[in-house]
């Protein structure tokens, strides 16, 4: 050290070794880190990698073959607020993964094996703002209360999934939503779906790429785009009637019938037997006259 009280450049130098040891040392293996961030992009890992720093805000596992985030390691990390797990092959277990989570703001679960989002898988992440489920094209069903808790939500997307219906109070109850995704589904615009998209058409959120938001079936309005067939909706499901429709007019119409006959019958009886003893009381007066 010199007089000064400097370090000189060989001990720079070897506290900077250390530095770097030490940074290794606490960063996982096959992996990058820097300040407060991990990076694990495309290491072909096939498990959630050990040794992450608990201080941890931002960490990368995208393109890997990951298929379970455990709950127990994502637990430790309770300052994450960005997790990219985008194109790994995470499935259907994801209920009450988030649990130890709770400060994440941006969540990337896009092209992976998702068949189902329920209300345990996301209602931990209160303050979640970007949710990125696209690209799952297994994903066939998310619960209408699947967000109920995910009230700070900005942004979603739910694009290229196998997704046929969407309730309309899944998304209708976030308050902040303002970008939702929903181009190149298999959506099946029947009568049922008609309260989405008229919602599609009074709310201020915006739809990106909503030019490939089409309808897939039926038949008469397969590639037609949403929100443009809700007038087409309204008309048929007014005055078209399905085949339950008509059983359940059926139904009504016998049970009017038979009720109808029912009545007639026990009025006929009635007069019968009201005839009868009227009849019957005559002759008696008749017969006791002298």
């Amino acid at each position: 050290m010199s007089p000064s009280g400097r370090p000189q450049p060989l001990s720079l130098m070897f506290l900077l070794g250390i530095g770097m040891a030490s940074e290794r040392i606490n960063c996982p293996s096959r992996c990058t880190c820097q300040y407060l961030q991990v990076n694990c992009t495309g290491q072909q890992l096939h498990e959630f990698p050990t040794a992450i720093p608990l201080d941890t805000r931002q960490l990368i596992l995208a393109a890997n073959n990951i298929s379970y985030l455990p709950a127990v390691e994502l637990s430790f990390l309770a300052d994450l607020v960005y997790l990219d797990c985008r194109k790994n092959f995470l499935g259907d277990d994801l209920d009450f993964t988030f649990v130890g989570v709770a400060k994440l703001v941006y969540l990337d679960l896009s092209f992976n094996n998702l068949s189902q989002v329920t209300f345990s898988t996301f209602s931990n992440l209160l303050s979640l703002v970007v949710l990125k489920i696209s690209d799952n094209p297994n994903l066939v069903a998310i619960e209408r209360d699947a967000f109920t808790n995910n009230t700070w939500l900005r942004r979603l997307d739910v694009s290229r999934t196998g997704l046929t219906f969407l309730d309309t109070s899944t998304v209708r109850n976030l308050p902040n939503l303002r970008f939702l995704g929903l181009s190149d589904n298999l959506w099946h615009c029947n009568c049922s779906f008609l309260d989405f998209i008229t919602w599609m058409t009074e709310s201020n959120v915006h739809f990106p790429d909503a030019d490939n938001i089409t309808c897939y079936t039926p038949e008469g309005l397969h590639a037609q785009k949403m929100p443009a067939v809700e007038a087409q909706l309204h008309f048929s499901c007014l005055t078209q009637l399905y085949k339950q429709d008509y059983i359940f007019l059926c139904l009504i119409g016998f049970c009017i019938f038979f009720a109808g006959t029912m009545t007639a019958w026990l009025a006929g009886i009635c007069v019968v037997i009201y005839e009868f003893h009227t009849s019957k009381g005559e002759e008696e007066e008749k017969e006791e006259d002298p």
